[in-house]
């Protein structure tokens, strides 16, 4: 592809973990390179790890969605709806997303990661027990992945678990890049509607869960539509990230046998071990979105106040220039800055509990099943590339 000129988002994979070719060439070449956008504006893309750092930790660019240029022709926006917006705090700035983060930062610490670890490990054991009763084959997405992180997620906001098949659907059609527009609303006035009510529901029957303490807590004074926002963001960022990561990353360790066998003989390493997959794998697969506030300089390049740039987590990932053979999965790899969390401000809030549920996770599956390994040749696994967050369908196994 030309780096001279704007070019559309690559998104093409030829491998199934590694990003789009692509992403090499513009590193190499044109590393700060003019992006086209599906709505015909034209902005930039960033490839190389120091430029998405420095632009993810930079006030002058905005988060706010509704002035930015979608990269893939996802999230739309139905005109006159503020109230979607409402508590949707990773697409906000300061001193909005510093009140947001400032109410919810007490419940995701990492010394509530601590006391959740125990609970965490009871709901992984007690998948591990149902895949066993069960016996091979199993789908590991439906059958520990995906309810791993949902069960946890739910119990933290207090979201009744047995309403799950409802939110991971409304969920998996807000994630489509290729949904249809009216499809899209749908949902979102579904899984809207269903937290709203739960809002509601807190305030005539409080428990002790996240959701029902904001709303009742008397010094945070949230809008029934920001506690909504709130709800529905944690909710589908809670289970489906964490969901992907821990169907992705064992499909990769299982296709990376030297590596699963470093970790089964060497279980402290599992700390490191879930930092690579993190960077191997960066499952926000289209990168972050940022609006220029002003003209400015990136690598050279003059950014223009109001152009939206797009930072590529997985090519700032794989960044030759900061990690050795950033192509290879190493486990071993010394502690690096990755970005699969993103950066700065709006680094991810729900970080520790993501890693928390992976560490335990992944060592249990792999110790209860010794013999684990792929049901199907790896080219049948069906990979979710039309999706925002990346991963796999389905993981048939066996043992």
């Amino acid at each position: 592809m030309s780096v001279s000129t704007p070019q559309p988002l690559p998104t093409r994979r030829e491998r199934p973990f590694d990003p789009p070719d692509e992403y090499r060439l513009l590193r190499e070449e044109d590393p700060v390179s003019r992006l086209s956008f599906p709505d015909g504006t034209v902005g930039w893309l960033l490839t190389r790890h120091e430029d998405v750092r420095a632009l993810l930790s930079d006030q002058r660019f905005s988060s706010d969605r509704l002035r930015a240029s979608s990269p893939v022709r996802a999230f739309p926006i139905r005109p006159g709806e503020p109230a979607f917006r409402a508590g949707s705090f990773i697409s906000m700035d300061a001193p909005e997303h510093t009140r947001y983060r400032k109410i919810l930062t007490r419940w995701f610490t990492t010394r509530r990661m601590r006391e959740l670890m125990p609970r965490i490990e009871q709901i992984v054991a007690e998948h591990l027990d149902a895949m066993e009763r069960t016996g091979p084959p199993a789908d590991l997405v439906p059958a520990f992945a995906l309810p791993i992180p949902s069960l946890v997620i739910c119990e933290l906001l207090g979201v009744p678990y047995e309403d799950r098949a409802a939110f991971q659907s409304w969920t998996g059609t807000l994630l489509r890049i290729d949904a249809d527009k009216e499809v899209i609303f749908e949902a979102r006035d579904a899984i809207w509607g269903y937290i709203r009510e739960l809002v509601d529901r807190k305030r005539r029957e409080p428990d002790d869960a996240l959701l029902s303490s904001l709303v009742h807590d008397p010094d945070d004074s949230l809008t029934a539509e920001e506690l909504t926002g709130v709800g529905l963001l944690l909710l589908v960022a809670g289970h489906e990230t964490t969901a992907n990561m821990l169907a992705l990353g064992t499909f990769t360790l299982l296709t990376r046998p030297e590596q699963l066998r470093t970790l089964r003989e060497r279980p402290e390493l599992i700390d490191g071990a879930v930092e690579e997959l993190l960077r191997y794998l960066s499952i926000v697969q289209y990168g972050l979105v940022r609006v220029a506030r002003e003209d400015l300089v990136i690598g050279g390049h003059r950014v223009r106040a109001g152009e939206t740039v797009v930072a590529a987590l997985s090519a700032a990932n794989r960044d030759p220039e900061h990690y050795p053979e950033p192509d290879r999965l190493d486990i071993t790899r010394p502690p690096s800055q990755h970005v699969a969390f993103g950066h700065g401000f709006h680094q991810c809030l729900g970080q520790q509990l993501a890693r928390a549920e992976m560490k335990v996770a992944y060592p249990a599956l792999f110790s209860r099943f010794p013999d684990l390994r792929l049901a199907v040749p790896p080219e049948e696994v069906p990979l979710r590339d039309d999706m925002v967050i990346y991963g796999v369908y389905r993981l048939p196994l066996t043992w």
